[in-house]
This record gives C-alpha cells, sequence and structure tokens, in this order.
C-alpha cells in the first residue's frame, strides 16, 4: 500500500465511509484506517438490523447542540432525498414507519455494501485492524499506526462518540481535538434509559417489567409523545430514550400517562355514570391493567369511585397526567445509542467541517457536538457532515 494519500480518514463507519466515496470521487487518493476488522459495525447492528437509515421531517430542530445553527448548512445541502436516491440507484428500498422513519427493506448489511462498493468505483483503500498510535502535523499529516506510517494533505476524524463500547468506541475523536488545540464539550450518554434508586425500582417498576403505553415525557420544558417502557432496571422505550437526552443528573422527568385525556375531569364524569365501580376498574380501561393494579395499591387506594371526592379525584388526575419521577442515573455509554458533546462546533467550518485553526483537520459525524433526536436523525447527520467534508478535503 501507498504510504501518502491526498486523504486519511480515521473511523469507517456511517460518516467516514460517505466522505472517502465522496472524496473519491473527486480523484481524491483516499485511505481510511478502522482499527475493526471491518466497515461500518455501528450500522450493521442500527434498527435491529434493519438501519433506520434516515427520516421524512429532518430538521435543525430535531437536534442538540451548543451551536443549533451549527447544522443547518450541512443538512440543507445533503437531505435525506439525496440519500434515498443512492439507495435507489443501487436497487435497495425502504419502508416508512412511524414520525417518518425509514428502514432498508433489505437490511442494514445491504447500505454497509452499498457504502463500499461506492468506495470500491472510487478506488478507496482501507486499512482494518489499524489502530492509529500517533498523529502529528508540519507540512503535512503524519499518522502513526499499528500498520505503518501514513500521510496526507486532509485528515478526517470520523471516529464517533463513545457510546457502546462494546464495539470499540471511544473519545478518540476529542483528544486529537485536544491535540490541536480546540475546544470540546465532554460526551454524555444519550437515547439512554433511566436507572432508579432501588427501593423505587423494587416496589414500583420491576413489578411492571414488560409493560409499555403511549405517554407524554417532559423535563426542561421539552417533551415528547410515543412509547415507554417498564423494565426490570428503569425505564426505556423511545420515549424515554428522547427525553434522556436533555435530562441532567438531580432532575425529574414528568410523565403524562393519559396524554389525550384530562384525568380528573374523565374520572369525575366516569364517577357520576358508573359510581359503584372500582378505580382499579375504571383505570384499566385506559392503562395496562398492571399499571393499573400497581397504581390503586400506591400512591392510590382502590375503592369505588363514588367513595372519592372531587378533591381526591383531582389529586388522582394530577398523578395521571404529571407523574413526577426522580431517576437516579441512566444506562451509561454501555446502552446509549449516542452521546450528546463532541469537538466544539465554534471551532470548525458549518460548510466543509474542516478546523478553523488547523488547516486540513475535519471532524464529522458524532465525533462533533451534534446530536440528533431518535428515528434516523444521527445517520442523516452522519451522511451530511461526510458529504459536506467530502467536496472539499
Amino acid at each position: 500500500m501507498n504510504k501518502h494519500f491526498d486523504v486519511i480518514i480515521v473511523g469507517a463507519g456511517a460518516a467516514g465511509l460517505l466522505c472517502a466515496m465522496e472524496a473519491g470521487r473527486r480523484g481524491r487518493r483516499v485511505l481510511v484506517l478502522e482499527k475493526a476488522g471491518r466497515a461500518g459495525n455501528k450500522i450493521r447492528i442500527s434498527g435491529g438490523g434493519k438501519s433506520n437509515f434516515t427520516n421524512l421531517y429532518v430538521s435543525p430542530d430535531n437536534y442538540l447542540s451548543a451551536n443549533p445553527h451549527f447544522c443547518k448548512s450541512a443538512l440543507a445541502r445533503y437531505t435525506p432525498w439525496d440519500f434515498m436516491d443512492l439507495l435507489s440507484r443501487h436497487g435497495l428500498s425502504w419502508e416508512k414507519r412511524d414520525h417518518g422513519q425509514l428502514f432498508c427493506e433489505q437490511g442494514a448489511t445491504a447500505i454497509v455494501d452499498l457504502l463500499l462498493a461506492e468506495c470500491s468505483a472510487a478506488k478507496v483503500d482501507f486499512a482494518y485492524d489499524c489502530e492509529v498510535q500517533e498523529i502529528s502535523h508540519r507540512s503535512q499529516y503524519q499518522v502513526n499506526t499499528s500498520r505503518g506510517m501514513f500521510s496526507s494533505s486532509s485528515l478526517v476524524i470520523a471516529t464517533g462518540g463513545p457510546s457502546i463500547p462494546r464495539m470499540g468506541a471511544t473519545d478518540f475523536g476529542l483528544r486529537v481535538a485536544r491535540q490541536f488545540g480546540l475546544k470540546s464539550i465532554p460526551f454524555k450518554p444519550a437515547l439512554v434509559p433511566f436507572t432508579f434508586a432501588p427501593g423505587f425500582l423494587s416496589r414500583m417498576l420491576k413489578p411492571l417489567a414488560g409493560v409499555s403505553l403511549d405517554a407524554s415525557v417532559s423535563c426542561n420544558i421539552l417533551h415528547f409523545r410515543e412509547q415507554l417502557l417498564f423494565t426490570h432496571r428503569g425505564l426505556s422505550g423511545p420515549v424515554i430514550l428522547q427525553i434522556s437526552s436533555y435530562w441532567n443528573k438531580g432532575e425529574p422527568i414528568t410523565i403524562d400517562l393519559l396524554p389525550d385525556l384530562d384525568a380528573a375531569d374523565w374520572l369525575k364524569a366516569e364517577q357520576g355514570a358508573h359510581g359503584k365501580r372500582q378505580l382499579k376498574t375504571i383505570l384499566g380501561e385506559k392503562l395496562p391493567r398492571r399499571l393499573a393494579a400497581l397504581l390503586c395499591e400506591q400512591p392510590f387506594n382502590d375503592q369505588p369511585l363514588q367513595n372519592l371526592s372531587f378533591r381526591h379525584l383531582e389529586e388522582i388526575g394530577a398523578i395521571l397526567n404529571g407523574w413526577q419521577l426522580q431517576p437516579s442515573g441512566t444506562e451509561g455509554m454501555r446502552t446509549a445509542e449516542v452521546a450528546t458533546g463532541g469537538v466544539d462546533t465554534n471551532e470548525l467550518s458549518s460548510r466543509t467541517m474542516e478546523a478553523k485553526k488547523q488547516p486540513g483537520l475535519y471532524f464529522i459525524g458524532e465525533t462533533v457536538d451534534v446530536t440528533g433526536h431518535l428515528g434516523g436523525f444521527n445517520f442523516q447527520w452522519a451522511w451530511a457532515s461526510g458529504w459536506s467534508a467530502g467536496q472539499v478535503v
């Protein structure tokens, strides 16, 4: 293998592969360094193996960043339809699911194969099982690896964040940023389940393990509505993963178990029409029965509706529409789908992803302080930021 390239990309994930493909198409000599034995491992496991590769409703509002405007340029120039067109050209198809999520019908591996085929056509070189040991820069970038020394005029860091460490994820990108004097924001687990104190867990949550329902969850003025899942370790499900990205340790979350109802008014109406029926029976018509039964053990007392005063019904309704819980923490990077934080966007060009203070050095994908909501948004950021860098490296 040649030792000098126009572009070296560290990381063969979604962003790195898209960047390599685009740079190679421009006639650039590209080398992708990947410490795993193959490319696209996070793509392969995404969406339960079906890969939720983008979302029809991508907008800057779907992203967290210290600078909410940074992502606008890349997302506007490489859209979900651009990636869908790429899939179509390779004979791949997709299905639309709730909330605009698109999944590849041929599976996640088909997307990796597509990207590798495009890289092959663009004559991109790959070095697998290749650990980066040291990076230096004088007139060009020198990358010392377990497979030898390589050099390039452009260096792209596409190593993602530290979520799912069993797949080799680390904070490598932030270490490179620090080396070159760039500011960064510490990584924090996002899109991750909540854990709770042992007493509350054993008393309220473990008995409900496996129960799910449509709920609205809020924290810090933000709210999401999707499925909530009780687990033996705490709370999960799409709505919990979404709100977790906005949660800080010590803060409560508020769960609306009946988001389509004013629960107090509904209970008062039920009392007038069916006063002899038990509270547990009435709640069981709107909530999973196991949840209704547990709520009627604590904090409610099960009894006929006619025995409850309007004030008591209002108190019960307030809990049903605003059940406030205090997570003790999250499952952490071990199960987090992504991480918030990354290279400070003020250090980068929003058009090219190049470091303003270090010419020829680029950061793309999850390594940058741009984190998407659940539902294909993080893949779209990977494609868009990789494409943007690929046009100029």
